[in-house]
Parts: structure tokens; sequence; C-alpha cells
């Protein structure tokens, strides 16, 4: 769903023609992945952010086309919701100095677009929390077709109004425009076929304490909810299932329901076999390109990607964590998370049931450092904070024998040590701020953004 679409609307028959042709390119993928030497080479990392734009009150501002135009920015693209942009930054080898890279490429962006935006600003945030009931409205859609052609194609499979039921908040829409309320920052790890199912495994069962130390959505509609609300609320905001699909376990935001055992077709054909199609753009571009669309509109927080260029490639998208609160605090969380999925990757998972890691996943969203998870080899259950300072050894480990710097691994994991250590993460502070400003949601964004633009870790934020 990266790029727009022709149109907006599509007839029963090109429904029908995409289905077939989703078919035809699975067997294409099949051969692929089994061709000798097909997507080896060099590790790389990758990483898409996304981030509000807020008027000079700390509201949020529907000027993302404005914005972006007045970039000039190739990396730039619309989201969304009028008030999102998001930046894909350039991929760099996972060996030497990968985390200072992100750290100052995300950095600059957000200073850029900043700057960028008339009568405002941006903020890197998982939810912002001044966003109020009338901004989600079918006007704060970005009006291009891929958003509106979404929307149908959603409606079309889910007669009923899309319900969100998070605690004790409850919404019922008609639309997609809730997904807009939640920014994140998106990871990719390039990685050969015979690797794909160990790393994404691996992922699934690094996300749970990773996410504990990055809480940065607590507050929505003027609730104080899950230390990571987003997993919730895009969860439910996008569900296609009503009456008719009831039978289907996951939602197209999930986590899963297992461990893959066989590697990357085996995520693309439950892809297929068990979600319809939304957008059906027929195209003759080659590429697997309609395999490569509909995997895009089923957004589990951890789905691999299939990628056309330098002769075909896969990578794991790992989608769960938030945007922000700084640069450092983006390519810490990184380093954290590849970290400890390299080393988990090297771990025999055999009796450690999948269960377990879907449970550490939503308890880290809920309870953040507070959450209590269990772990392979570990007796009973652990308090996330007491779990992930024990896994940074693992993780830092993993990333020298993968070819990271000593000391960039050593900058990046240590602000998540700290961070820990301190108790700070962006949820914390938000919470702390929104006290000491006496309930002002406006003052507290307008601080925010004032301390994201400077770059420090949010440990370090008065």
């Amino acid at each position: 769903m990266g790029r727009d679409l022709d149109k907006e609307r599509f007839s029963e028959a090109e429904y029908t023609a995409f289905g077939e042709r989703l078919e035809k390119q699975l067997a294409e993928l099949r051969s692929l992945l089994d061709r000798p030497g097909f997507g080896q080479g060099p590790t790389t990392i990758g990483a898409e952010l996304e981030l509000f734009l807020v008027d000079a009150a700390g509201r949020p501002l529907p000027r993302n086309s404005e914005t972006r135009d007045r970039l000039g920015d190739p990396r730039v693209v619309l989201e969304l919701g009028r008030f999102n942009l998001e930046a894909n930054l350039t991929p760099t080898p996972l060996a030497g100095t990968p985390f200072e890279t992100l750290r100052a490429e995300a950095q600059d962006t957000l200073e850029r677009v900043d700057a960028a935006v008339d009568g405002g600003g941006a903020l890197p945030i998982g939810i912002l929390p001044t966003l109020g009931t009338g901004d989600f409205t079918r006007q704060a859609i970005t009006p291009e077709n891929r958003y509106r052609a979404l929307g149908r194609g959603l409606r079309r499979l889910r007669l009923e109004p899309f319900v969100v039921v998070v605690d004790d908040l409850e919404l019922e829409v008609e639309d997609i425009v809730l997904e807009a309320a939640n920014t994140s920052w998106q990871v990719h790890l390039r990685t050969p076929p015979d690797r794909f199912a160990r790393l994404f495994n691996a992922a699934q069962l690094a996300i749970g304490p990773v996410l504990a130390v990055c809480g940065n959505s607590p507050f929505f509609l003027g609730r104080r909810l899950w230390e990571e609300t987003r997993i919730a609320l895009m969860q439910e905001a996008v569900d296609d299932r009503d009456i008719a699909r009831r039978f289907r376990r996951d939602g197209r935001v999930a986590f899963g329901s297992d461990w893959v055992r066989e590697g990357a077709y085996e995520l693309f054909e439950r892809y297929v076999r068990d979600y319809d199609p939304v957008v059906p753009e027929l195209s003759d571009a080659g590429g697997l390109a309609e395999l490569r669309l509909h995997q895009g509109t089923v957004w589990q927080w951890n789905r691999p990607v299939y990628d056309p260029a330098d002769g075909g490639h896969l990578r794991v998208e790992m989608r769960a964590l938030p945007a922000g609160p700084s640069g450092a605090d983006m390519a810490a969380n990184t380093a954290f998370l590849l970290g400890l999925t390299l080393a988990c990757a090297e771990h025999d998972l055999t009796g450690y049931r999948f269960a377990e890691a879907y449970q550490n996943f939503y308890r880290a969203a809920r309870y953040g450092l507070d959450a209590r998870l269990s772990w392979p080899g570990r007796a009973g259950e652990l308090p996330a904070a007491d779990l992930a300072a024990a896994l940074l050894p693992e993780a830092r480990a993993a990333l020298l024998a993968a070819g990271v710097t000593a000391g960039d691994a050593d900058t990046a994991l240590e602000v998540i040590r700290q961070r820990v250590r301190r108790r700070r993460t962006g949820a914390v502070w938000q919470r702390e701020a929104l006290t000491a400003f006496g309930g002002d949601t406006e003052r507290m964004v307008r601080r925010y953004r004032e301390l994201s633009l400077t770059g420090q870790p949010v440990h370090l934020w008065n």
C-alpha cells in the first residue's frame, strides 16, 4: 500500500481476477524461494518513521500534502490521516554502525519535516494525546485513491460498523479513519529464505520484552489506557471479521496464532487462504505485484516482505514499535529488538509454547515495565524491567557477532539500560508531564515536541 492506485472502485470481476492472480503468484513465489542463491546477500536493515503533524497549540494539523510538497523529499510520503506523514529511511548494512546511522537519519528527517510544517510542526509519538472524536471524520482521510479504495474494500467485507473497545473506551465508526490515530517505527531485517522461519519466530519471541520498555501511547481521547494503546486500537480499527468471518482466528492486524514451521511461503499462503482481497488492482508490472499488494493489506505485527529489488529478497518486517520519542530512542529500540531477535534465533524453542509469546506481547503492550513475562529457560514469570535488563548482554553479543561495532551496540543499548534503570519510557514521561501541567494536554504535547527535537533520549527528559 505504499503507492497510489489508478482508481478507487473495483468490479466483482476484478476481485475474481485478482484472486486468480494471487494463486498463480503463490506458485511463482514458491519457485523463486526454491531457486539456489535466491535472496543471498549482506544483511541489511531499514526503517519507516510515521509522524504526526500538529499546530502551534499541539492539536492535529491536517496538512500532510502541503508539507510533503514543501519538503520535496522522495523519502516522505502521505499516510492515511491528513495529519500523518511517513518517511522511508535509507537501508543500511547491519555490520558497522547501523544504529548511529538510523539515529542520525531519523532525527534529521524529523527536524526537516518539523521545519516544513506551515503553522506548526511534527512529532514522533505512538498516539497523539490531543486527538479528539472530531478529528476522525471521513474528511480526515488523505484524499488519495489507495485510501478510499482501502476503505471501500474493507467495508465491502465488513457490513457492520467497526467497533473499538479498549478498557472502558468503546467506539463505533463507519470507516477506517481510526487507523490514523497510530504512528509506528517499523523495522525491516533482510534474511535469506533458509533463515526466515528461525528469524521470524525469534522476532515473535523478542518483541514482548522489547515492547515492554518502549511504551509511548498511554492516552487516547482523554483516557489513560494501555502503555501501548496503539496495539489494541490498531487491531480493532481495521478488523474485517463481521458475522460472515467469525471462523477466522486472526484479524487483519494480529500477532498470529502459531510458530512458523516451514518458511516465508507458509505465511504468504496463509494470507491468500485466510484473507479476502480488499484492493484488487491488476498490474502488468511483474514482480508478483498483486501478491505484494495483498500482503500489504494484512498488517500482522511481524510479517514477511518479498521485494523484487536486487534479484528478489525476503525481509522480516517488525511493525510493533511506536514512533518516538526521539531518534536516539528509536535507534536504541531497534538495537534491542534486532539483537534479541538474532540471539533468540539461535535458541531451541522446543517446549516454549507460542501462547506464552502471545501472552507476553499483549501483557507488555498493556502494562509496560510492570508486565510479568515468561522466557525460555527461566522459571516462572519475571517483571518486564528485570527481564529486559537481564537480556541486554545476549542482545549485545548477537549484534557483535553480526558485525556491529562494539561502540555502536553499546551506545544504543545503554539507552535501554538507563531507561529501565530510571523507569522512564515515553509513556511514563507523558503521564508525569500531564500531571505536572495540571492535565493540560496541549502544553504536554508542546513540551514533548521541544524535547523530541533536541534528539535526547526520553530517560534524560525533564
